[in-house]
């Protein structure tokens, strides 16, 4: 064979191994994607399969009393978590004399409405441990479980139970971030049920109070817990916005890391706000019927005037003036210096170091130079203001809201805080609760950030001496019970006593009985037993002492993170003209320079 034709039978050959390499590669690689694009599919969930929530709190929930019933339900609770990894939850107990029982029922439902009421109490009546895919799955990090007071309920099952539950979202905390929630009505599920889905839920005192612990519960009674869980996931969804746009988790992140995304901040965090729970909702309490109680038909539940819902601000004390009269002050020229209330505008005139230019709007100009002037006539401080909320531009029940706490500005050096009202806005009651909620958030935030530990010893002015409590608890004995105590009993107190007051003394019971005087059990029993805590630096100060290291900028920064964090968490829309993120700042750097060596009060 020629040349030529040994080299085009190669290259024929080659390619031909190349094409059909090629060929077997597709044809295995298309094989083995087929299950990876089927099991993918499961995560990829259209806004029309979500189901409905009128739809979703008409299935009915199925009770599950030993091992055998979760095996058999658990598989279908197990397909729905591979598509949405997030399951409502809440807990039913009883009370007897205001004594709460352990939990007796713990509900868990998921995106379809599927609810599993697990009867507790039976498993260990039969002495038979819970299902170790149950304690797996409360356990597993990758499943968000969800509900009003969920962090409280893990205290409760773990106290009662031993349940470990991981991976909790409170939707009160996740309502105030989405910002779904009217705040008038308080935080409570039937609250943000009624608000955000339209659901009305049932909190009668009868069906809430009833007996979560009877042999076998009623239809009314697995209607209403499940629709705690099942409203419960339906509000987390529907928050998260799931409702609305597809559920489509990118290829990258799995379906938790996508929810647990939309929830940063939220996870395993307990909410922290004034409002409380309507009707103490959440906290179901019954009375089990006992020999001395009513019988069951005739229990006594809670007056529910008693436990009327208390919407969110109900507590604060609204202004009876308005805060700001709009008076303005006038330099001997005529040049606009600021806005004032009418008493201080008043008092120049009283005073006679002021004349009154106008009675509407009020004006008075000053009859001495004044030790500073605007530097443009574009100032803050020169723009009248209204009275109203700055969120919600409600006109009446406003308070003034610190947009920088006081426990933060109170530190910070006379220079950023004298004269300086411009953090200082209106909101209604409601806002304002709302407000310190949101407020709640950064501090810890800053807490964590800088070592600054809120409501722990560290944070505490005083602190107990237990020696001083052990010895005032003795004397108090004694006084109260005197020959009633045991003589061996009698004899520890006073040695007690006596060491306090001669802590060189010689022991001996004789000794003991005879130099303890009246005077001195009456001194031991008044004694104070809190002590000044030599570590004690409030989270305020830490905080601020922080950002001072860096001087000037360091607490411009913290100013302006405050007054961001108003902005973003509130959204005013009512804000006085050129209230800024940025206010004085420039004129601070100017006046006293980057190197201002800050001297914290």
């Amino acid at each position: 064979m020629s040349r030529p034709g040994t080299l085009t039978a190669a290259v024929a050959t080659l390619l031909g191994a190349t094409l059909g390499g090629l060929f077997l590669w597709r044809t295995i690689y298309t094989q083995k994607k087929k299950p990876l694009k089927s099991t993918r599919g499961a995560e990829h969930l259209t806004v029309e399969q979500l189901v409905p929530v009128e739809k979703l709190l008409e299935v009915p929930a199925v009770v599950v009393s030993s091992s055998e019933e979760w095996e058999e339900h658990w598989p279908l609770i197990q397909q729905d978590l591979s598509v949405i990894p997030a399951l409502g939850l809440d807990c039913e107990w009883v009370s007897v004399r205001g004594k709460a029982s352990v939990v007796s029922l713990l509900q868990l439902a998921t995106f379809s409405g599927r609810c599993l009421l697990l009867r507790l109490l039976a498993f260990r009546q039969a002495q038979r441990p819970l299902p170790a895919v149950l304690l797996q799955v409360l356990r597993d990090p990758r499943v968000l479980k969800v509900g009003v007071g969920c962090v409280e309920d893990s205290k409760r099952l773990a106290h009662d139970h031993g349940l470990a539950l991981v991976s909790t979202v409170d939707l009160r905390s996740l309502a105030l971030r989405q910002r779904c929630a009217v705040l008038s009505n308080g935080l409570s599920l039937k609250s943000l049920a009624g608000d955000v889905l339209g659901v009305s839920l049932d909190k009668t005192p009868a069906l809430r109070c009833s007996d979560w612990e009877a042999e076998s519960l009623s239809q009314q009674q697995m209607t209403y817990a499940a629709r705690d869980a099942q409203v419960s996931v339906a509000l987390f969804l529907h928050l998260l916005g799931l409702y609305s746009e597809p559920w489509l988790p990118d290829e990258t992140r799995s379906a938790y890391s996508t929810l647990a995304a939309r929830c940063q901040g939220l996870v395993d965090v307990a909410f922290r706000g004034r409002c409380e729970t309507e009707e103490g909702e959440h906290r179901h309490r019954s009375r089990r019927p006992t020999p001395e109680s009513p019988e069951a038909g005739d229990q006594q539940v809670p007056d529910p005037r008693r436990n009327k819902r208390k919407p969110l601000g109900v507590g604060y004390s609204a202004r009876k003036s308005p805060l700001y009269d709009n008076c303005f002050l006038h330099a001997p020229d005529g040049q606009p210096l600021c806005t004032c209330d009418k008493k201080k505008a008043k008092w120049y005139l009283d005073k006679g170091i002021g004349e009154l230019v106008s009675e509407e709007p009020f004006i008075v100009r000053l009859l001495f130079e004044p030790s500073g002037r605007p530097d443009s006539q574009k100032d803050y401080y020169l723009t009248a203001k209204e009275n109203l909320c700055v969120v919600c531009g409600k006109a009446d029940s406003y308070i003034r809201k610190n947009i920088v706490p006081h426990e933060y500005r109170r530190h910070f050096p006379t220079e950023m805080k004298d004269h300086n009202s411009h953090d200082i806005l209106l909101l209604c009651t409601g806002c304002h609760a709302a407000s310190n909620v949101y407020d709640g958030f950064l501090k810890q935030q800053l807490a964590e950030e800088h070592g600054a530990p809120q409501g722990c010893e560290e944070a505490a002015r005083t602190l107990e001496d237990q020696e001083r409590r052990r010895v005032r608890s003795a004397a108090r004995a004694l006084l109260s019970a005197g020959d009633a105590v045991p003589a061996a009993r009698r004899c520890e107190l006073l040695a007690t006593v006596a060491a306090f007051f001669d802590p060189g003394g010689q022991e001996g019971e004789g000794r003991v009985v005879s130099e303890v005087t009246a005077q001195m059990l009456e001194t031991a029993a008044n004694l104070e037993t809190r002590i000044c805590n030599e570590n004690y630096v409030p989270h305020g100060l830490k905080v601020v002492r922080a950002f001072a290291e860096r001087g000037l900028q360091g607490l411009i920064e913290l100013e302006r993170r405050w007054r961001q964090h108003f902005l973003s968490s509130m959204q005013p829309g009512f804000l006085p003209p050129l209230w800024s993120v940025s206010h004085n700042h420039e004129k601070y750097l100017r006046k006293y320079g980057e190197d201002l060596v800050v001297s914290l009060s």
